[in-house]
């Protein structure tokens, strides 16, 4: 009879499979979970000081039940931890009333209840005067249940909570390769072999590397801070709050203003010269002019009044599918692995329901939220 160390191990301890490890071992498992960083500081896609969370998610219809979902369970993460995770901001989306981002969010919560409110051009100008440069066909549209996320703080506090519940968690530990045996997984690594029933993986763009066949691929993403400057206020999150803006040159530049001792947070969702294609094993975090010119040359333009050169930059890794979604689930059924990659830049604000699906994967339970859409067989 083999021996196992563990019912389930969790590899890679970011929002999401932080996540992972909390809800099994808070429903009993015998987990363990195999970080190779340390949580709340490992350079991927959970960093960068505040993640935006949205309730009228333009990108897929699939993701409303899970955005709602995920807001309880971030109340309930902030309750366990006694801590402050979620600040409610509200956010506004811009840009043409046809386009994917004001317009894909109002057609979104027209067509699932959302509550939202919207603004002319002209209104926009008047009410969030830092936004400059508005065509006369843009809108607005104000999210109310929209807020910012403390990322590494998040991450951090889901790992202690999952320890708390009974949790092995293994810092500094990284898996090299993942072999398939039968009833389970061997899980190789420097210090040596975990055996294990059932793994997920939640390495994110490291995935292809651990198990090949999943149409995955990753860039730089450098996130920027500005400061102000003038110290009028102008820029304080009530007035400059939580944003993503769609330009008519199809760019869109998303931010936030001063908030909790942070500068003004701005970046691109593709970010031109600065998205290079990289692979996972690079730890390259070094920043060049590339990695922020574009952005900065087009603030004057459409967001004055910030100084000229950036007063920080941090380097994440962005996880991307052809399609834009997730990737949850069982490749080709396997009852011994789970997978949750593709995180696309939106997947931190639906950590938490993320999680508890994959604890719902692994013990064979139906999710509580249909997660068919963003099955990984679906690129077969």
């Amino acid at each position: 009879m083999a021996h196992w160390d563990a019912e389930t191990a969790v590899v890679g301890l970011g929002a999401w499979g932080a996540a992972a490890l909390w809800r099994l071992a808070a429903r009993g498992v015998d987990v363990l979970g195999l970080e190779r960083f340390t949580p709340g500081q490992a350079p991927g896609s959970s960093h960068g000081g505040s993640q935006l969370f949205r309730l009228a998610c333009p990108e897929h219809p699939g993701l409303i039940p899970l955005a709602h979902r995920s807001r309880e369970l971030w109340a309930e993460l902030e309750d366990a931890g006694q801590t402050k995770l979620f600040v409610p901001s509200g956010g506004l989306l811009i840009g043409p009333e046809h386009g994917r981002v004001a317009g894909g969010t109002l057609r979104t919560a027209r067509e699932y209840g959302v509550r939202v409110r919207t603004f002319t051009a002209t209104a926009l100008r008047i009410q969030y005067p830092r936004h400059v440069g508005l065509p006369r066909h843009h809108i607005g549209v104000w999210d109310p249940h929209a807020g910012l996320l403390r990322a590494e703080h998040a991450v951090r506090t889901t790992v202690t909570l999952a320890r708390n519940a009974g949790a092995r968690v293994h810092t500094d530990t990284r898996v090299t390769s993942v072999e398939l045996v039968p009833g389970g997984v061997h899980l190789h690594t420097p210090h040596g072999l975990v055996k294990v029933r059932q793994v997920v993986l939640a390495v994110g763009a490291r995935l292809p590397a651990l198990l090949p066949g999943l149409p995955l691929d990753t860039v730089r993403t450098p996130v920027t801070w500005f400061r102000p400057l003038e110290s009028d206020g102008d820029f304080e999150l009530e007035g400059f709050p939580a944003f993503v803006r769609e330009l008519d040159d199809g760019r869109v530049l998303w931010g936030s203003g001063l908030e909790g001792g942070h500068d003004v947070r701005l970046g691109l969702e593709d970010p031109g010269a600065a998205a290079k294609p990289v692979e996972p094993e690079d730890d390259d975090r070094s920043v060049t002019p590339d990695d922020w010119q574009d952005l900065a040359r087009l603030l004057p333009a459409k967001v004055p009044g910030l100084r000229p050169l950036p007063a920080r930059i941090a380097m994440g890794l962005r996880t991307r599918t052809p399609d834009g979604q997730f990737v949850v689930g069982r490749p080709g059924d396997d009852a011994r692995v789970v997978v949750a990659a593709g995180g696309n830049a939106h997947g931190f604000a639906h950590a938490p329901a993320i999680g508890e699906a994959l604890a719902d994967l692994v013990q064979g339970e139906p999710t509580k939220v249909p997660l068919g859409f963003l099955s990984p067989d679906r690129f077969d």
